[in-house]
């Protein structure tokens, strides 16, 4: 039994219950490890409604619970920081660094919320080239590790999200391939102790049927002697921790 998740969001974000209720949670599951994370602002955060005090109001919230529930469980606050956040890192006790847009530098779009929002931004930005983007998305990775220092990768292919029967890109096309382990290397370089997590939010979700990043991908992160950390993503306090068992033994975490 694994009792420790390090990504769940609240209603502080996009998630579906308060943090007191999150935390309530995990201590009824037996967790004995959680760390909550809110999402980080942008001043074009398009599908959310973050203000730019958003994250420290929730930094302050939840200090003050993990000092109220400090002998029933380790609590950690976290912030999942985008690429283009610039948000004050030390207020949190960790940080998952990961990509959530690409931009022309007037127009941003979301790599991971609809289909439509990437054919636009691979046709408008991309000039209908979808390995550019494929390449840009990899580098704006290996640059959010570099500038935030993070421990944490967020759900390292999270652009196939709406990538079913390769209606964008050809996941195994060789400049794909060469993007995402060019990705590895350089982020494995930079820090060879950091985990990827292994992120199972679009399973519990129901969009997908495998964790973030694919097998494949986390295997060549293992080979280059990368770590993987299981993460549920949640957003809802049901699903802290959702299928752990069946995902460590597959990914082999």
């Amino acid at each position: 039994m694994i009792l420790r998740d390090f990504h769940v969001h609240t209603t502080f974000c996009d998630g579906k219950n308060s943090l007191e209720e999150v935390v309530l949670s995990a201590i009824e599951k037996g967790v004995k490890t959680l760390g909550i994370v809110t999402h980080s602002y942008t001043p074009f955060h398009i599908y959310g409604n973050l203000s730019p005090d958003s994250a420290y109001e929730f930094s302050k919230e939840l200090n003050a619970l993990k000092a109220r529930f400090k002998d029933k469980i380790e609590l950690l606050v976290g912030i999942e920081e985008d690429y283009f956040s610039r948000t004050d890192l030390s207020k949190f006790d960790y940080v998952i660094g990961d990509v959530h847009y690409l931009s022309n530098g007037i127009d941003f779009y979301s790599v991971d919320h609809r289909y439509i929002d990437m054919r636009e931004c691979i046709d408008k930005v991309f000039g209908g080239d979808e390995y550019l983007a494929v390449e840009k998305y990899y580098k704006q990775m290996v640059a959010v590790v570099k500038r935030t220092n993070c421990q944490i990768v967020g759900h390292f292919d999270v652009l196939t999200k709406n990538n079913e029967n390769s209606c964008l890109f050809d996941e195994n096309h060789p400049r794909y391939v060469t993007a995402w382990k060019n990705a590895v290397d350089e982020i494995l370089k930079f820090n060879p102790e950091i985990y990827f997590e292994v992120n199972v939010g679009g399973i519990s979700r129901g969009y997908k049927d495998r964790p973030f990043p694919k097998k494949e991908i986390a295997d060549y992160i293992r080979k280059k002697g990368g770590k993987l950390l299981l993460t549920s993503d949640s957003h809802r306090k049901e699903t802290l921790c959702f299928e752990f068992e069946k995902w460590a033994k597959e990914y082999e975490v």
